[in-house]
């Protein structure tokens, strides 16, 4: 099967293979702890601090390029007065830095002065400067003397250090030596800040966010050079708990394997303005992460909606993944990132094979066990709502919490329930601790079959999912199962939906006898849908677009009971044009 020439990976996983959850951190030996301790202490030497508090002339060695452009609405609203994100407006004459009134993502792009890629995008020098160091004297006013959340939150600074050093012509352009001394003062304090939080970070995309400001500070502030092995050391560790072998990001989220991803582009960047060849560990973990993010791409070129993220466009990936100087096919088969992709023709079906992440690696993580998506070209014809936690702040908590259930993603729910409990508190509790998986490829067909553990103790049954997409891409059959999780249990009658939500403008029209419904995409090609086992219905539905709006779309659900001994509900999606 082909994907465009693009899909790559072996294509077999042995039957009974498992994907078990667990944590992110890796056991270490004694030695390797030892060997971080003294790493840690190199950095924190007195030495380091006498070199930043001025033995060396506080200056940049270097001014690295940003190789992203940023988002020109809220570059153009920052030309008119105003910080903008997802819907959330506030006029910058009027911020009050001392009593924020902003949400916690919106104060997360002001601290991280992302603000910062978006102005550049639109402005000239000279209209972007007097804005940036506007700005800049309101956060420094508030914040360069106090050490206090989150505005010194260790991620933050790390994100800071490589805006501020990238575009330090904005905010160092001033003839005002107080001001200048200032900024970078500032900056080396944060520098040092780092290294005492990084490692208190959750693995993932904060750590790596935290040390790569760690190291671009060594490499663009006088003196860091003789730290640069600790540094690096350190940012590779952290690298290696915080991404699976396979290249995917240990959160499991397509948000946060973009971002570490960006993150570990701008650091490049940073050693190319020293003209420095970057640490080994930067280039093999992108390799790897690269082929990882393609692999949840449909064929629109756009991120698939998991983890609470958005379906981030093909125009803003493609940059993304041009600037990583990256030239790689879609990764089919990931184990541990747990997303299989099965491609042919025009088709693309992305699945969750995999249990969620745990609690303290993702903020908004979602039930979406054996889940899929599924696309016709450049048209998305079954999705999960998504957007969770990239939705704009208009929409109610309520309906944000929804989008993380299981309900909210295309797959079979038992009992109106989440196959992962969410806890009231938004961490993910238990449920999924097992994805049975076994994958085979033909030319006639390609074939996933997987099986959860998320129902066995509530309910008393496992959910197996067998999907086959035809070596032409133009039929999707599908079987979902309830099976008895053990002999000895009595079990009741139990209700299930397996519910399918529809793409953005994709209308249904439902055929007279319950059992079918015919599907037209935007672009006028139709699909039929049929099943056996349940009632169709068609419902309701919403999907969170790239802008983080919901969008009003349909569903289909195939209900049903089942019995002690099980049941199974054929479905099948066929190409009618």
């Amino acid at each position: 099967m082909t994907d465009g020439g693009r899909d790559s990976g072996a294509d077999g996983i042995e039957e009974g293979k498992r994907l078990i959850r667990l944590g992110g951190d890796k056991g270490l030996s004694l030695a390797d702890r030892l060997t971080e301790y003294f790493h840690r202490l190199t950095w924190r030497t007195p030495i380091h601090g006498m070199r930043l508090k001025g033995r060396h002339p506080l200056k940049l060695i270097a001014v690295p390029d940003d190789p992203f452009l940023g988002d020109p609405r809220r570059g153009h609203a920052l030309l008119d007065g105003k910080l903008t994100l997802r819907g959330e407006t506030r006029v910058i004459a009027d911020l009050n830095l001392a009593k924020p009134d902003f949400s916690r993502a919106f104060g997360d792009y002001f601290h991280s002065f992302l603000w910062l890629r978006d102005l550049s995008t639109v402005a000239t020098r000279g209209q972007a400067t007097p804005i940036a160091e506007d700005l800049m004297r309101r956060w420094l006013a508030a914040h360069a003397d106090t050490v206090s959340e989150p505005a010194w939150r260790a991620d933050l600074w790390g994100r800071r250090i490589l805006l501020w050093t990238a575009h330090a012509p904005l905010i160092l352009s001033s003839t005002d030596l107080v001001y200048r001394s200032l900024v970078l003062n500032t900056l080396a304090r944060g520098a040092r800040h780092i290294d005492r939080g990084a490692d208190k970070l959750p693995p993932g995309a904060p750590r790596v966010a935290a040390l790569c400001g760690v190291v671009a500070a060594g490499l663009l502030i006088p003196g860091g050079d003789a730290r640069r092995g600790s540094t690096e050391s350190a940012l590779a560790k952290a690298l290696s708990v915080s991404v699976f072998e396979d290249g995917g990001s240990v959160a499991r989220s397509p948000l946060a394997q973009l971002d570490i991803i960006m993150l570990l582009t701008s650091l490049k960047e940073v050693y190319a303005a020293r003209r420095l060849v970057e640490q080994p560990a930067i280039a093999a973990v992108l390799a790897r992460m690269v082929p990882a993010l393609l692999g949840v791409c449909h064929g629109d070129r756009g991120l698939s909606s998991w983890q609470g993220g958005g379906p981030v466009s093909g125009e803003t990936l493609d940059p993304i993944i041009a600037a990583t100087g990256i030239r790689t096919r879609p990764l089919r088969q990931a184990r541990d990132w747990g997303y299989q992709r099965l491609a042919a023709g025009a088709a693309v079906l992305i699945m969750d094979a995999a249990p969620p992440p745990i609690a303290r690696l993702v903020e908004g993580g979602c039930a979406s066990t054996l889940a899929f998506e599924f696309s016709d070209g450049p048209h998305r014809l079954v999705v999960n709502c998504g957007g969770a936690r990239a939705s704009v702040a208009q929409l109610p908590t309520a309906l944000a919490d929804g989008l993380r259930t299981t309900a909210a993603h295309s797959t079979l729910i038992v009992g109106d329930s989440n196959s992962t409990a969410i806890h009231a508190d938004g961490t993910l509790g238990r449920g999924v601790a097992e994805v049975e998986l076994a994958r085979q490829e033909s030319e006639a067909s390609s074939r996933i079959e997987a099986s959860h553990d998320g129902y066995a103790k509530r309910y008393g049954f496992l959910h197996r999912r067998q999907l086959v997409l035809s070596g032409d891409g133009r039929e999707l059959r599908g079987e979902d199962m309830l099976l008895p999780a053990s002999k000895k249990r009595k079990l009741a009658a139990t209700a299930f939906a397996i519910r399918f939500h529809l793409g953005q403008g994709v209308s249904v029209s439902p055929t007279a006898d319950g059992m079918a419904a015919l599907l037209r995409l935007p672009g006028g090609v139709l699909w039929q849908f049929r099943c056996r086992g349940g009632t169709l219905a068609v419902e309701d539905s919403l999907w969170v677009d790239s802008e983080g709006r919901p969008q009003p779309t349909h569903q289909l659900v195939v209900s049903g009971e089942s019995p002690a001994g099980g049941a199974s509900v054929s479905w099948a999606l066929k190409r009618a044009t």
